[in-house]
């Protein structure tokens, strides 16, 4: 048994890691497969959607706000119930959700893609106190959606451009400049997928394709790296009872046989404990 292996079912997507803080329970998504998945003492469980579903915050301790194709919807953890909250691009069948995270004022940022990767197609939002804003548009892969532990900068990528943006908030969690590109990861090739930030400021970027998980420090220079059991690592989050467990969701989609033969773990949910904390995630306000 590996001993980074948290949970064996191997998602084809696997997205979103969520560490509920109330519950002391790990969730997160298989995109494509539209399920959200969790594990406790008593084994595995899993929910499945009718449509895909990608990301969540935490609202209370049996409820989630989760992100899919169409819609931000409240999800019931207890009974299974699902009440809309908002359509998401639910007039657009070429895309889908992808990453996304609350932000310490209580809005959930969530991000859009082409469901097949086109150009500019997705998209990232804001929902704040009822309302939906879209943020930015001409994303093609949003990802490493994060925020700094004091509250005054959120970070996101598009993948395909290889650069991680940072942008100074209001007294809101607004955007309250242009968003200026923090990590220029082009010289090295490295496509930053899922990020998190810990409690003294590091981002921790899973690098697509790379095995690793990468950490940089909050004035963006390279700290060190984490390395797991599958190429195509997507997104980290801490957890645990100290905050100190790294959860890293993997991939299977774009391996061939060959591939998946080397990396027989990918789409596995790996952890780790490491020496540095990570935030409490941030409680959803509706």
């Amino acid at each position: 048994m590996n001993a980074d292996l948290f949970d064996d079912r191997r998602c084809s997507l696997g997205e979103g890691p969520l560490w509920h803080p109330e519950r002391g329970q790990l969730f997160w998504f298989d995109i494509l497969a539209g399920r959200l998945l969790t594990r406790t003492g008593d084994g595995p469980a899993a929910w499945d959607f009718d449509q895909m579903v990608s990301a969540c915050g935490w609202v209370d301790h049996d409820h989630l706000l989760v992100a899919s194709e169409t819609r931000l919807f409240l999800f019931n953890l207890v009974s299974g119930a699902e009440e809309r909250v908002c359509d998401l691009e639910g007039d657009n069948a070429l895309t889908r959700s992808n990453d996304g995270r609350a932000d310490p004022y209580g809005g959930f940022w969530i991000g859009t893609m082409g469901k097949k990767g086109e150009d500019h197609a997705g998209a990232i939002y804001r929902f704040y106190r009822g309302e939906l804003r879209r943020l930015y548009d001409r994303i093609s892969i949003s990802n490493a959606i994060c925020f700094a532990p004091d509250g005054r900068h959120a970070y996101f990528t598009d993948t395909r451009t290889q650069r991680l943006m940072r942008v100074a908030l209001d007294g809101e969690g607004w955007p309250a400049a242009e968003a200026d590109c923090f990590i220029d990861f082009r010289a090295d090739d490295l496509d930053p997928d899922g990020a998190v930030v810990d409690a003294v400021g590091n981002l921790w970027v899973a690098q697509w394709g790379a095995s690793r998980v990468a950490v940089y420090g909050p004035d963006g220079d390279f700290l060190f790296a984490e390395a797991f059991g599958a190429p195509h690592l997507t997104c980290p989050a801490f957890g645990g009872r100290e905050g100190q467990t790294l959860y890293v969701t993997s991939a299977r989609c774009e391996l061939d046989e060959a591939g998946i033969a080397q990396h027989p773990l990918a789409g596995s949910v790996f952890q780790r404990d490491v020496t540095l904390k990570g935030q409490r995630e941030h409680k959803v306000q509706l």
